[in-house]
């Protein structure tokens, strides 16, 4: 009877290039090998302009993108029990061009 196997020893690493940062923009691309988000910052000067800062790309596999949508859907889940339920502003009519905001 095989021995039951322990799960390996995960190590957080933070490379010298890492950083964090604030978007309130992410905009979504996907092809058949990987998806790509695209995090921002929205500046709005006027009700007629509002620019898009992008400041960070980042590729997923499309198993990658899954599991993060599993991480964020549970956790949006357990924010919502304990905050109340997170609104989304209404979106314009055909606004965005396919673009995921």
């Amino acid at each position: 009877m095989p021995q039951p196997t322990q799960p390996p020893r995960i190590e957080l690493v933070q490379r010298p290039d890492y950083r964090e940062g604030y978007a309130n923009s992410v905009q979504v691309r996907a092809n058949l090998w990987d998806f790509f988000l695209m995090f921002g910052v929205v500046h709005q000067t006027s009700p007629e302009h509002v620019t898009i800062h992008n400041f960070q790309g980042v590729y997923l596999s499309p198993q990658q993108a899954k599991a993060l949508f599993n991480v964020l859907q549970q956790n949006i889940k357990e924010y919502e029990a304990a905050f109340g339920e997170i609104r989304l502003e209404p979106q314009a009519a055909g606004a965005g061009g396919g673009i995921i905001q």
